[in-house]
Order: C-alpha cells, then sequence, then structure tokens
C-alpha cells in the first residue's frame, strides 16, 4: 500500500449505521419494588408499642383519620434519640431492627429510624407514599446545609399530605397538607408550608412559629429517596466526627401541648400556652428523666455508660 493510501485510510471518517426506530416505552427498572417493606413488620406490636391496641388492623383503613392516629400516637410513645451512637452501637435500618429496638425494646431513634419504621407502618396497612430527604434550617446561620433528614409524603384519596415523626421538636404533630401556603395550628403548634426556589425550581420551606417569629425548620425538594440512600446518609452522620448526633446526649419527645428536649444535662418544656421551663440537671439525674420523661429504660450498663459520655461532653 502507498504512503497516499496509508494517509487516506488514517483520515477517512467511518461511516454511522442507520439510527434505529423509535424506541419502546421504558421496561420497569426495578425488579425489587416492596420499597418499604410493611410484610417484615409485626403490626400487632407497632400498635400495642404506640397505644392503639384496641385498634385492629382492620379497623385501620388506609385514610386521613388513620394516618393522623397513627402519626400522633407514634409522635407521643416514641422519643427522639441518639443513644445508640453514645452507647458505641450500629444504627441499623432494616425494618426488623427497627422493630425489635423501637417497638420491643421500648427505646427510641432518630429521623431515618422514626420515619422508616413509619413507613413500614403506613405500608402494611396500604398507603402509598414517597420518601424525600431535607435541609434542616433550624439553628442554622443561613449557610447551605446537606441533606440530612428524611420525611414522608404520603397520597390518601388523591390528595398529598407530609408525615414526619423524626424531627425532634417543632415539626409536625399530625399529617400536613402538601400545598403551597398551608397554615394550620396543630393542637397549638403552629406551622406552614411554601413553595420557594432556592436551590432548585421546586423547593419547599416548611416554618414554625414559635411564640414570637416564624422559625426556619427545613427545606425539601419532591425528589423521591428509597431506604438504600437513606442507609448513604445514616452512615455519614453516624460516623462523621463532626455530627452532631455523636457529641451529644439529644432527646425529645411531644406528647400533646408539650415538648421536652433533652441534651446532656439541659432539660427545656415548651408548653403551647407560651410557658416552659429550662433546668440543668446533675449528671445523676439524667438516666432518671431519660426514664422518668422520656421513657427510655436502660440497664446498668447502660446507663453507667451514657453517664460517663455525658460527662465527657460536659467536659469539653
Amino acid at each position: 500500500m502507498s504512503t497516499d493510501e496509508h494517509s487516506s485510510a488514517a483520515t477517512s471518517e467511518p461511516v454511522p449505521a442507520a439510527p434505529p426506530g423509535r424506541a419502546p416505552a421504558p421496561e420497569q427498572v426495578f425488579t425489587e419494588r416492596d420499597f418499604w417493606h410493611g410484610g417484615d413488620l409485626d403490626l400487632d406490636a407497632y400498635l400495642a408499642r404506640v397505644g392503639l391496641s384496641d385498634r385492629l388492623s382492620d379497623d385501620l383503613p388506609p385514610t386521613l383519620d388513620t394516618l393522623t392516629a397513627v402519626h400522633r400516637a407514634h409522635l407521643a410513645a416514641i422519643p427522639f434519640e441518639n443513644l445508640n451512637l453514645l452507647l458505641g452501637r450500629p444504627v441499623l435500618l432494616d425494618v426488623p431492627a427497627l422493630t425489635d429496638k423501637m417497638v420491643r425494646r421500648r427505646r427510641g431513634g432518630y429521623c431515618y429510624e422514626q420515619n422508616l419504621l413509619l413507613a413500614a407502618v403506613l405500608d402494611r396497612l396500604g398507603f402509598t407514599l414517597t420518601a424525600f430527604s431535607a435541609r434542616v434550617l433550624m439553628g442554622g446561620d443561613g449557610r447551605p446545609r446537606p441533606s440530612t433528614h428524611a420525611l414522608l409524603r404520603v397520597e390518601v384519596d388523591g390528595e398529598p399530605w407530609l408525615a414526619d415523626v423524626g424531627f425532634g421538636g417543632g415539626g409536625l404533630v399530625e399529617p400536613f397538607s402538601f400545598t403551597d401556603g398551608h397554615q394550620v395550628s396543630q393542637g397549638g403548634w403552629n406551622l406552614r408550608l411554601d413553595r420557594i426556589s432556592e436551590v432548585g425550581e421546586e423547593d419547599w420551606l416548611l416554618r414554625g412559629f414559635d411564640g414570637q417569629r416564624w422559625q426556619n425548620l427545613y427545606a425539601f425538594t419532591t425528589a423521591g429517596n428509597l431506604a438504600q440512600d437513606y442507609g448513604i446518609f445514616s452512615h455519614y452522620l453516624t460516623t462523621h466526627p463532626r455530627s452532631p448526633f455523636g457529641n451529644r446526649l439529644m432527646v425529645a419527645r411531644t406528647v400533646g401541648g408539650t415538648r421536652y428536649a433533652l441534651t446532656n444535662t439541659t432539660l427545656t418544656v415548651e408548653r403551647v400556652d407560651g410557658t416552659g421551663e429550662v433546668r440543668e440537671l446533675s449528671l445523676g439525674e439524667v438516666v432518671p428523666v431519660l426514664r422518668e420523661v422520656f421513657d427510655i429504660g436502660l440497664d446498668q450498663e447502660e446507663q453507667a455508660v451514657i453517664e460517663d459520655r455525658v460527662k465527657g461532653f460536659l467536659a469539653t
């Protein structure tokens, strides 16, 4: 082959193949469609745990009344808490582990644990739901934060409602209509939802009224999440050295018109009538308060570890 022939072959462009016809509709992407694993839940044990043992599953159709009853009962019975991190134990998010911890052993959990357990319950009861992630804004300084909170959208009779039993203070008491500009008092706790454009074209902002001003609680988008996504987020929150969940004791509970929050030895009580108090506990009062206020019982070994960890936090 001559030099000219080599040069011609090297510079010639291949002729594209004929394009295919119009692509068919996409096939189902995921072969596993049981996203929330409600079948793995001991529903009777859960209903007993949250004080609804008089309601059989047949008496809990997927209606707004059922969603409201379950949401309020869960929030009052199962506290927000991060004790497993202080005890050096993993935070497991599969439904059997969540049931064992929060139902059978009568412990609490943080947002991913709480709302994944609620998702399993609602799935078991026949609700259709989607999970979201939110950026916590409460206590922030205006700088963007990553999305580290979980919440749910639940469809009821064709209408969307927000459900969230894992915020740990200042959030929803019962389902909240997923409607732009919706403002409501939930048993005296005042909340408002607005559509905003901050990071994207469709962000949503939940605010709460603290008696003096409207406070940003969290912002979220409507991109769907799965338990697998929450597992990645949770791993970060439970292992990062600067995570707030690993460097302090955090417990919260809302019972009707009263909210309780414990951060290390600081107990805060807030009521819907505007009254409240902040009290500094002695180290020896922490375990009794966990038991009497938050309904969290610990064995002697666990008590000793928690007291030692809190003592260390106070010394830094």
